[in-house]
């Protein structure tokens, strides 16, 4: 087991990357949207939607507040923007019909072994958090619920054919697993999961998932 501290994560512990620094130089519009969405999804993930607020994530992101309003309208349109970006970025990894089923748990499980501080898990600890807001909560669960379709179908579901139901159940206790290692790994921070390294976590978490998503009777 590996024997690294961790300790929990806070917005300003993230590195900044390139659309960070070309948002701060004021050089395009588009990119200043897709910082302070990266920018909200670290603090609604870290802090929760109600705890945070627009001045927190408009700092985060080296951006006016305004520019919250006037690309978002408000936080709520922020965090369905955030939700929007989470969805898009898991079905790219996960509804390619091309893909495996083996190729498309290597994906999700990508997303939950990566250190903490990273935002591949961060989006998925965005699924689980309560908001308190009723509004925003609708919004995640349908982006869960959308997700959840997504890897049922992956692995073999069809909504009009009865004899695959099973897979839905199956897709989402999948699910569930992946989002119980990603809360116990940063906001829990319970050992050893949350000190294990990717390595440690790939093999048992690949095992679990195939034994879920595997076709049924095989």
């Amino acid at each position: 087991m590996s024997s690294k501290t961790t300790t929990s994560t806070e917005p300003s512990d993230f590195p900044a990357d390139a659309d960070d620094e070309l948002i701060r130089s004021g050089r395009d519009a588009a990119l200043t949207r897709r910082a302070l969405v990266r920018a909200a999804r670290r603090r609604f993930a870290t802090d929760g939607y109600r705890a945070t607020t627009v001045r927190q994530i408009a700092a985060d992101a080296g951006v006016n507040v305004a520019l919250i309003n006037r690309y978002f309208v408000s936080k709520e349109g922020l965090f369905e923007a955030c939700m929007l970006r989470t969805s898009d970025e898991l079905d790219t990894r996960a509804s390619r019909p091309s893909k495996s089923i083996d190729e498309v748990i290597e994906r999700l499980i990508e997303h939950v072994v990566n250190a903490p501080d990273r935002d591949d898990p961060l989006q998925l600890l965005l699924l689980l958090r309560s908001s308190g807001d009723e509004n925003a909560d609708l919004i995640r669960r349908r982006t869960l619920e959308h997700f959840t379709r997504q890897l049922a179908t992956a692995a073999g579901w069809r909504s009009d054919d009865p004899d695959t139901e099973a897979i839905l159940l199956r897709a989402q206790l999948a699910i569930a697993t992946s989002l119980g290692v990603v809360m116990l790994r940063t906001s829990a921070v319970v050992e050893p999961v949350a000190s294990a390294s990717a390595h440690e976590l790939t093999g048992p978490l690949t095992q679990a998932l195939r034994a879920l998503l595997a076709p049924i009777g095989h």
